[in-house]
């Protein structure tokens, strides 16, 4: 969209402040998932003008279309977003039904100014800040927060020849019933894969197909919640140069709470690597067949920036260039759930908060308290 054509978004869902409508909003947060929401909340409590828009048709879309038997590996304890706590038992796993309905009472409860249905299409510098241009107009802003994490286009890998049977990616799928009767492949050993594996083998046969597997761990060891010992001893705190951090992030996303041995003696088939598929037909990195009736691609998602209309946004795996979520390419960029944006939980629903916070610090120029990232 041209910026000669272009129309000014108008101020629906007014933004928090008072100051001229035609003025540039202080900040424009793309994005109302946990992280926008997160960083509605601090901008809220500034008093700056700021708007959040959202392409999704509702608050807390993305969890309403995830699996049916999606239940988070964080305890319900740390997975409140600033000022409020998540209901119900701390020791509770939340379905991805009760994440949806949080989000979307939180943005009600503190009546943060949100569009939904409004996708950024493009992003581009202009003078004294950004333009985004969305489906609904144009909005000009000093500062832009992409709180939009890093998982946005499906992955499928290269693999020689293809399916005749139905065959979907994760993010599509829903509950076994909506699959053909018939064995199972799924592909990716993941959480993802695996928790999708374990729906599926209760009625009927699963094979899955991976070439690595990230180290697992329970997901309340000795009694406690995984992520209370990863907290109690430091873990969260360190930041993404950190020994540990490289460790981690070489090895692979820990996967938490789903036990392969367990599914091995369920009746899920583990096979290596799909190297190619004939019709109904996989074939594996050992040369093993197997004949299935459905595919599952739990392979993972790829970030996509392309809509930012700038040089050098991103690195060569698309990932935004950044120091702490502060945009090394564009004035007035920022970006906020990026996986290890400052620590291991950057990118989860609980821990996102505190990127949020040293955000608004970064923003308008004060020392953060809290929240520090250790090497």
């Amino acid at each position: 969209m041209d910026t000669t054509e272009a129309s000014t978004l108008p101020s629906r869902g007014a933004p928090a402040s008072g100051g001229s409508s035609d003025a540039p909003l202080d900040v424009l947060v793309i994005g109302a998932g946990q992280a926008g929401l997160s960083m509605a909340w601090h901008l809220a409590r500034r008093g700056v003008r700021y708007l959040v828009v959202d392409a999704a048709p509702d608050i807390g879309h993305s969890w309403q279309v995830r699996w049916d038997s999606l239940r988070l590996f964080t305890s319900a304890r740390y997975d409140g977003l600033p000022g409020e706590d998540f209901p119900g038992n701390p020791d509770s796993y939340p379905g991805k039904d009760q994440v949806a309905a949080y989000l979307a009472g939180y943005a009600h409860r503190h009546a943060f100014p949100i569009l939904t249905d409004t996708r950024v299409t493009r992003l581009v510098p202009s003078a004294g800040g950004l333009a985004a241009h969305t489906t609904q107009g144009v909005v000009y802003a000093r500062r832009v927060v992409v709180a939009t994490g890093a998982f946005h286009v499906p992955f499928l890998p290269a693999v020689a020849g293809s399916f005749s049977v139905p065959a979907m990616h994760s993010s599509q799928y829903r509950r076994p019933a909506d699959l053909p009767p018939g064995p199972v492949l799924v592909v990716g050993g993941a959480n993802s894969g695996l928790q999708i594996a374990e729906d599926l083998v209760i009625s009927r046969q699963v094979v899955l197909a991976s070439g690595t597997n990230p180290p697992a761990v329970p997901q309340r060891p000795l009694g406690r919640d995984l992520f209370w010992w990863l907290t109690r001893f430091g873990f969260m705190d360190k930041g993404p140069d950190s020994r540990l951090a490289k460790r981690m992030r070489a090895r692979g996303d820990l996967v938490v709470g789903t036990s392969r041995k367990n599914l091995r003696e369920g009746g899920v088939d583990f096979r290596p690597r799909l190297v190619r598929a004939s019709g109904r037909t996989a074939t594996f990195a050992d040369g093993a067949e197997v004949d299935v009736d459905a595919v599952v691609w739990a392979t993972g998602f790829r970030p996509d920036y392309s809509w930012i209309d700038a040089a050098a946004v991103t690195d060569e795996s698309g990932m935004p260039r950044h120091v702490g979520g502060r945009s090394l390419a564009v004035p007035g960029l920022w970006f906020l759930g990026l996986p290890w944006q400052r620590t291991r939980g950057s990118a989860l629903l609980g821990f996102v908060q505190r990127d949020a916070a040293h955000l608004d610090a970064d923003m308008f120029g004060r020392v953060p308290t809290g929240g520090a990232v250790s090497g």
